[in-house]
């Protein structure tokens, strides 16, 4: 049995769309986006920030690294 080209390319169309669609749907995030570039401004005030604070300022840089990771996470575990 053979196939068409039209149905090919019709197969082929479907399947980019598919992707484009499920890359789209976690692009379209604006809380969790907002919430990604909070911390990042976050993440970076604290690097600025003089180091003599008992240890608290680098754990509060690896906490803050730690709810990006979990950020783009959510927004990469939504888009699938």
């Amino acid at each position: 049995m053979k196939i068409s080209s039209s149905v090919k390319v019709s197969a082929v169309s479907l399947a980019i769309g598919a992707v484009i669609g499920a890359c789209a749907a976690g692009a379209n995030q604006p809380n969790m986006q907002a919430a990604l570039s909070s911390l990042q401004a976050a993440r970076a005030e604290l690097i600025q920030a003089r180091p003599n604070k008992g240890g608290h300022r680098d754990r509060a840089i690896n906490l803050v690294n730690a709810a990006i990771n979990e950020t783009e996470a959510g927004i990469n575990y939504a888009g699938d």
